[in-house]
């Protein structure tokens, strides 16, 4: 997320193509989605707790490197060591919250997570873009890697050993349970979702701000604005759209984001020389669009998968998630084009796919929800909460 927002910077001072910055954007995806596969086998059979620890501590040490990279290469291989890390750290920490909150708080839950997001957006991205253009599109890496360190002295500190699935974990190989877990019917349908959602998104993100600022017209300057509204809708809107899941039905919020998308992509993927506020309100109401369809399909589908399977299950979506995206992303790049003036061309094209995985995902979400309510109704939802209820 950090990254792709700078392009605009980014191309510039390493003298990169825009294809080229997406390979640097995609890098990142694939080592996530490696080390996913890689990690899938084993994440059932540590405290979560300390799974994320160690996971979480090499991805500072990559973003790290990527701030001291001052070429095309060594930022390649900076995002490459720092997306091996990077993703089991979103698989356990999805793993940890699916263990503690039971299936009708996830939306409340994913809705505050969500909002997390949104206020990295409102907070960072605007103080990012500022610190880049002082002292270098590098410098919002070095305070990723402060914001690091606190937060991971905070989980050493706060957060509890998660360990209660390691008592549900039956005697396996971590290859055994890797095959199980991808070759499990109703798991197939939630990956090949996630990855349809994902790969929505990637299209999209790595060249908006290229997009912005030579198609519509919006300065640099102007684009803190454009993240700093859009950002704090985003984390006010969280919460609301997970309450709205737990108590409307999640597939029916799905639904409501997959509609809002659409018509918004649309708009926004055709827009020539607006006014910043008409990009505001079009950029806002396209992430409530797009907050709808992932907080409530990170709730729905985190019903999928066993208690004992949740590690591995979580690992491989993220994995998914990453490959996809970065598949996306490439595939971004080699559609659109920047002419000698720095404007985009073909950029409607990306919103067009978006709109055919937008829909393609709606319909497996349908067979997603049908699953988990048919297992609803048959009984409880076994939960891997610890011993004393938390």
């Amino acid at each position: 997320m950090l990254l792709a927002p700078l392009g605009a910077i980014v191309i510039p001072a390493l003298k990169i193509t825009p294809e080229q910055f997406g390979e640097v954007v995609s890098a990142y995806a694939f080592s996530a989605g490696v080390s996913g596969i890689l990690a899938a086998g084993f994440a059932d059979r540590f405290d979560r707790k300390k799974l994320l620890l160690f996971f979480y501590t090499g991805f500072m040490a990559g973003t790290l490197c990527c701030a001291l990279a001052h070429s095309y290469t060594a930022l390649l291989l900076a995002r490459m060591v720092t997306g091996l890390f990077a993703g089991v750290v979103g698989a356990a920490s999805m793993a940890i919250v699916t263990d503690l909150f039971p299936l009708s708080m996830r939306g409340r839950v994913m809705g505050f997570i969500q909002s997390a997001f949104a206020a990295s957006t409102v907070l960072g991205l605007p103080l990012s873009l500022a610190l880049s253009s002082r002292w270098g599109w590098n410098a919002p890496f070095f305070l990723i890697v402060a914001v690091c360190a606190v937060v991971g002295s905070t989980i050493l500190g706060r957060l509890r050993p998660v360990n209660a699935h390691l008592t549900l974990h039956p005697d396996r190989s971590p290859l055994h349970h890797l095959l199980q877990t991808l070759t499990t019917r109703s798991y197939l349908v939630g990956f090949v979702t996630t990855a349809l959602l994902t790969m929505g998104g990637f299209l999209l993100m790595p060249y908006s701000t290229l997009f912005v600022v030579h198609n519509v017209g919006i300065s640099i300057d102007q684009l803190s604005v454009v993240y700093l509204i859009t950002g704090s809708v985003s984390a006010i809107m969280g919460p609301v759209i997970g309450r709205a899941s737990d108590t409307f039905g999640k597939f029916r919020v799905f639904a409501f984001g997959c509609a809002a998308t659409i018509v918004m992509v649309l708009i926004y993927t055709r827009l020539s020389n607006v006014s910043l506020w008409t990009l505001i309100t079009i950029s806002a109401l396209l992430q409530i669009g797009i907050f709808s369809r992932m907080i409530s399909s990170s709730a729905l589908m985190s019903a999928l998968p066993k208690p004992a399977d949740r590690g591995a299950y979580m690992s491989i979506s993220s994995s998914l998630q990453q490959m996809s995206g970065g598949l996306a992303a490439m595939a971004g790049g080699m559609v659109v084009k920047q002419l000698d003036d720095g404007r985009l061309l073909h950029f409607d094209v990306l919103g067009d796919v978006l709109v055919c995985t937008t829909l393609m995902s709606f319909v497996l979400m349908y067979f997603v929800n049908r699953r988990v309510t048919g297992a609803a109704a048959k009984g409880p939802i076994v939960d891997a909460r610890q011993p004393d209820g938390t």
